[in-house]
């Protein structure tokens, strides 16, 4: 086995690496480009716990404000998803990931699903900025490395349980902000939580921004909503 690998999964399985360094053992074993390593799904938040850079948390921010894309698939599917040239070969799975990540500087994504025993928790992803495929001992370390990695995160997942307000004012890259706008959308329309989640995407998608920029400007008061009659508008 590559020694990057083996410093990959001593390092994954040791409790002095911090959670938000996950990302640089991964990259370094597979070193092709960009890593994050996030948690979504019915068990935990969705949140990118560790990041290599700002591509690799802007593309995992893309997948949970529209719900679909590599990371998604692999969990769902609990199988590695290799896109070798998502510009090129677009999955048509995902065509507003395709759309929102053309302005990316990605042309390759490939998802691990990260799971413990019965439990999926979320997904490694790894991007790079040419066309490129896996071979097959990549895709084997990939696929270790992630299920390796379901012990720490499903460890974090208890811990959020336990100590939420902490861990989640830890995370540079928490969406607990979002939750929080959820919150004062409610407080402002007569809708569904559900309802108030997708008009905060669907405002985001259409300023081409992200989810949790729109939730930060509701927070400060920048953006309010108002329902007149049946219409909703945003006031500023």
């Amino acid at each position: 086995m590559d020694d990057a690998v083996q410093r990959a999964f001593r390092a994954i399985r040791s409790l002095e690496v911090p959670d938000d360094e996950l990302s640089e053992p991964f990259r370094q074993a597979i070193p092709i480009g960009g890593v994050s390593v996030s948690s979504f799904g019915a068990i935990g938040t969705n949140e990118t716990i560790s990041a290599s850079d700002d591509t690799a948390s802007r593309v995992d921010e893309i997948q949970f404000d529209l719900t679909e894309g590599p990371c998604w698939t692999a969990l769902r599917r609990r199988a590695p998803v290799l896109e070798g040239d998502i510009i090129r070969h677009p999955n048509t799975e995902w065509p507003a990931f395709n759309d929102a990540v053309r302005g990316e500087a990605v042309r390759a994504v490939f998802a691990f699903p990260i799971v413990f025993g019965p439990f999926p928790l979320g997904a490694v992803d790894v991007y790079a900025t040419e066309p490129t495929e896996l071979d097959d001992e990549q895709v084997e370390f990939g696929s270790a490395l992630a299920t390796a990695m379901g012990r720490r995160v499903l460890r974090r997942v208890v811990r959020a349980v336990e100590d939420e307000d902490a861990l989640l004012d830890r995370n540079p890259f928490s969406r607990r902000v979002v939750h929080q706008a959820t919150g004062v959308v409610l407080a402002q329309l007569d809708i569904t939580p559900d309802d108030a989640t997708l008009l905060i995407q669907g405002h985001a998608f259409a300023r081409r921004t992200s989810m949790r920029q729109v939730a930060e400007e509701i927070i400060s008061g920048v953006v309010r909503f108002e329902q007149h009659g049946g219409l909703i508008e945003d006031v500023r």
